[in-house]
């Protein structure tokens, strides 16, 4: 008997220890499985083997995304200790997303407007690809690119711009709208705006300038 409760007390820290690294290891991955949920494309979690000596018993833990971190790819999620100890360490996690993305299918210019012959859509690991790249190809036809790229290049959002849908000097119509009415008067815009866009609007009526909303149409919105 006394050699039972002899193992016992040897065995009982390191059980604790384990139970402390798979509380961990669990409060991590649950924060990465909630901060992903809303990515596009199919999300792969694996984490990683937590490399501690010792953890210090934990009656609240709370899971963060260090300064910098992305979370794709190989990454690392910090998971504190709020008491009765203080601590905190840095839990290892490989996260592939698994999604579409558009590609040129040939050398492309500045200010050429993308038509469907010159982008093709692949599938693959969205986290080993630069942030913000273009999911389909509906979404890139009809804009311009801001610069050249050459063929099988990813193409990125920011490297888009939507299509004028008001042109400087070009004569609009503003609708005013609040609660329970709607105006509309005439107008010359000042500037180009592609929709949802902001354009500045000289009323031919008063000789005001006032700032809207460039919509699908051509027409300017000013809210109230």
């Amino acid at each position: 008997m006394l050699r039972r409760l002899f193992f016992l007390c040897l065995l009982l820290p390191a059980l604790t220890i384990a139970a402390e690294v798979d509380t961990v290891i669990d409060t991590a991955e649950r924060y990465v499985r909630l901060q992903t949920k809303g990515m596009p494309g199919q999300v792969k979690i694996t984490m990683g083997r937590l490399d501690v000596e010792r953890l210090p018993p934990c009656s609240a833990h709370e899971a963060y995304t260090p300064p910098g971190t992305r979370l794709s790819g190989q990454a690392y999620i910090g998971v504190r200790c709020l008491g009765p100890n203080i601590w905190s360490v840095l839990v290892p996690v490989q996260i592939a997303v698994t999604g579409n993305y558009v590609v040129t299918a040939r050398p492309l210019g500045a200010g050429q407007v993308l038509q469907e012959g010159d982008i093709s859509e692949l599938s693959g690991d969205l986290a080993t690809l630069p942030s913000g790249v273009v999911g389909s190809a509906a979404e890139a036809v009809g804009k311009t690119l801001r610069n050249a790229l050459g063929a099988g290049q990813p193409l990125r959002n920011d490297q888009l711009l939507a299509p004028l849908v008001i042109r400087q000097s070009q004569s609009v119509r503003v609708i005013s709208r609040g609660a329970g009415f709607a105006v509309s008067g005439e107008g010359r815009a000042l500037n180009n705006a592609s929709e949802g866009q902001v354009v500045q609007v000289r009323i031919s009526s008063s000789n005001q300038t006032i700032s809207g909303i460039a919509k699908a149409d051509g027409t300017v919105e000013v809210g109230f």
